[in-house]
């Protein structure tokens, strides 16, 4: 089974799996803080409509394009939308690793951010490919 392409903007799409079953955020390179959060808006929108029909349902970050997140942007994710994904149900999240060291740093911020809060609780966990961040999940949310 194939992943199928449910929102496409030139900097990032979004992606549903139903093997997994998961929503696949996939960036594909910089994207401005208004794109960033109308990307990660977008997908937790499509993710609550999916989770009426679909549990568990999980959520995985390809980043392997990914180039540096803003502070003010990592700041959001901890403050806001972290917080709306847990209300909606994501308890885990899978990351492709980026190839870029900004990238890389970016991904490491969030891990710590959501390690570090008493808000919410996600699992966050980093993979190399694709295939082996959705096996993860897989097993997590089963």
């Amino acid at each position: 089974m194939s992943d199928t392409v449910v929102h496409a903007e030139p900097y990032g799409s979004m992606l549903y799996s139903p093997e997994v079953p998961c929503f696949i955020i996939s960036w594909h390179g910089f994207a401005n803080s208004e794109q960033f959060r109308f990307l990660m808006n977008r997908g937790l929108e499509l993710y609550e409509a999916e989770a009426a029909r679909t549990q568990p349902l999980g959520w995985l970050a390809d980043t392997r394009n990914v180039q540096a997140v803003k502070p003010a942007d990592q700041e959001w994710m901890r403050t806001d939308w972290n917080i709306r994904a847990h209300r909606a149900g994501i308890r885990h999240v899978s990351f492709v690793v980026p190839e870029t060291v900004f990238g890389q740093i970016s991904v490491q911020s969030y891990t710590h951010n959501v390690a570090e809060t008493n808000d919410y609780e996600i699992e966050t966990s980093q993979h190399r490919t694709l295939q082996e961040a959705k096996d993860w999940l897989r097993a997590a949310i089963g």
